[in-house]
């Protein structure tokens, strides 16, 4: 019966091994492919609010014409672990090999809107490194 003392001690070890994940709200991706697919000419600025939220940057030119820049970054970082064998996590704690790579993205979306708050004209720039 000695052995059942031991139980709660290596559910500790198991426990304290284990990688939590924590629920992260999941939003909309912001994407070249969404601002194609929904933004078009004449279309109104309430729209692509709508479509898009809020710009970062509003700008406006001599003739009361808008111009709305969407400007996103991200940052994509994946970890693999490769955990050692049972045996060595109950005698020697936690032992993992990390490997971790990260790229980032970005996307740069210019609208110029007319006179009547219409989209005129979408250009955009997007790069990974």
């Amino acid at each position: 019966m000695k052995w059942l003392s031991t139980i709660p001690l290596m559910a500790l070890v198991f426990t304290g091994c284990a990688t939590q994940c924590e629920d992260c709200p999941v939003e909309r991706q912001f994407t070249l492919g969404v601002a194609q697919r929904e933004i078009c000419q004449g279309m109104s600025s309430a729209d692509v609010a709508t479509a898009l939220g809020s710009p970062n940057i509003v700008t406006k030119d001599s003739e009361g014409k808008e111009t709305w820049i969407y400007d996103k970054i991200a940052t994509d970082v994946r970890q693999s672990s490769r955990a050692s064998g049972v045996f060595l996590l109950i005698l020697s704690g936690c032992r993992e090999e990390n490997r971790c790579t990260s790229s980032q993205k970005t996307l740069t979306i210019v609208i110029k809107f007319d006179k009547n708050s219409q989209v005129d004209t979408v250009s955009y720039h997007s790069s990974k490194f």
